[in-house]
């Protein structure tokens, strides 16, 4: 093992890298567990998990035991991210955006749990939870970029396709985001706040429900123009299937949404649907990214006015 950290192959690199997203995007849906069995304060502080024990104790109950595994599982993000930065260091040849990806993953962890002790610390906030997730949204997004570029290694290379194109592919993106931020104002008003006595943010559900849906609504729209547009411009096949399963990955998550949204908000509804957001983050990042890939067309879609006609046969 130690020599292939020393010399790692691509399909090393990859294998790491996927481990790095899949824990990413793990680590949202133990959190949303923590939160749906009402376990956010079953560890009432940080970093301790009470003030005379960094460990739970008997009084704790279930809760103590559910939150403070969330926190152990940290030290596995932790270790993953140590490992992957190692595996990206010594890629050879050397693939400095690569490093700078995988630098900003292993400090994303740390940063990351300080949030989350934040979060204990204010007694779960609605705010202080919504920027939790951001931070993870953001280390799946990286993550799915590592995995991409080690299955293109070769050298980075500008957009390939038109600039329309890579423009509608980041607004879709950039959309992406802001549907998974209303998402959280709408968990700051429902009834998950992880603890009892936690207060809510004040807003109506109804309306931020109402101003979610038409954000997802917007989103899918430009996803179904981002499929379009590929097959448009002649994108590579991966770029427009990566459109293609960014619209089914929305089309499954609106629909989790709205079923959850009619019975009641079940927590394993809920939960499935904070898994959701983690798969749709990683999909809007790979569709988005795939403008760099070489496209299908390498020459000119229409005659060019200096190429003058053939002469005819004799």
């Amino acid at each position: 093992m130690i020599d292939r950290f020393r010399n790692p192959t691509d399909s090393f690199v990859r294998g790491w890298a996927w481990a790095s997203l899949v824990a990413n995007i793990g680590i949202i849906v133990t959190g949303a567990a923590v939160r749906l069995t009402a376990s956010g304060l079953g560890c009432p502080t940080w970093p301790r998990c009470t003030d005379e024990s960094y460990v739970p104790h008997g009084a704790l109950g279930i809760h103590g035991v559910i939150e403070f595994g969330n926190r152990l599982l940290t030290f596995v993000l932790v270790g993953i991210a140590i490992a992957t930065w190692f595996a990206v260091r010594q890629w050879r040849p050397k693939r400095p955006r690569s490093v700078v990806v995988a630098t900003l993953m292993a400090f994303g962890i740390p940063a990351q749990a300080l949030i989350g002790g934040i979060t204990v610390l204010v007694d779960l906030n609605a705010w202080a939870v919504a920027v939790h997730l951001a931070v993870s949204i953001g280390l799946v997004s990286l993550s799915t970029v590592l995995v991409r570029q080690t299955y293109h290694p070769a050298a980075w290379h500008p957009p390939t396709v038109p600039a329309p194109a890579q423009t509608l592919g980041w607004i879709t993106y950039g959309v992406m985001w802001a549907t998974v931020m209303i998402g959280t104002v709408v968990t700051g008003a429902g009834p998950h706040a992880g603890d009892p006595d936690t207060p809510r943010n004040g807003f109506s559900p109804a309306a931020v429900t109402q101003l979610h849906a038409d954000a997802v609504f917007l989103l899918l729209g430009l996803s179904i123009g981002l499929v379009l547009a590929y097959k448009a411009v002649g994108a590579a096949p991966v770029a427009i299937r990566a459109a293609i399963v960014l619209v089914a990955v929305e089309l499954g998550q609106g629909l989790i949404g709205f079923v959850q949204y009619f019975t009641d908000l079940p927590i394993v509804l809920v939960g499935l649907h904070l898994l959701g957001a983690g798969i749709l983050a990683a999909a809007a990042t790979w569709a988005a990214l795939e403008s760099r890939t070489p496209a299908v067309r390498t020459t000119p879609a229409f005659p060019s006015p200096t190429t003058s006609p053939s002469a005819p046969s004799a």
